[in-house]
């Protein structure tokens, strides 16, 4: 089984991160995997994985986010798709508007899940 390599990210993603988290003070901070992320109820919503950004998404949501050009499914394995994640695009990222649009999907995702301590 191939392992994840767990590359750093880039300096400037880890800083548009870091600016639009400022943004959303009802998601918590934390790294996951060594890596910026932010949580709703404790459930990791959207954080970032060497030069992606993912989101955690409802299947509805998730149906849309997959067919975003430059987007699709999260693997951070080959073959290893993650249920319910979803890399965005780097105009989406870059944009705003269609950024926390996603963020909001996901923090409504996240903050549905039974809350963890």
């Amino acid at each position: 089984m191939t392992t994840p390599s767990f590359g750093k990210s880039p300096a400037d993603l880890v800083a548009r991160f870091k600016a639009v988290a400022a943004r959303h003070p009802e998601a918590r901070p934390k790294k996951m995997f060594g890596y910026p992320a932010l949580f709703v109820g404790g459930n990791y919503a959207t954080g970032l994985y060497e030069d992606r950004w993912v989101v955690r998404l409802s299947e509805a949501d998730m149906a849309e986010a997959v067919e975003l050009p430059g987007g699709g499914g999260f693997s951070p394995m080959p073959g290893r798709t993650m249920k319910g994640w979803a890399m965005l695009p780097p105009d989406v990222v870059a944009d705003d508007e269609a950024l926390d649009g996603w963020l909001a999907r996901a923090f409504a995702f996240a903050g549905s899940l039974p809350a963890k301590g």
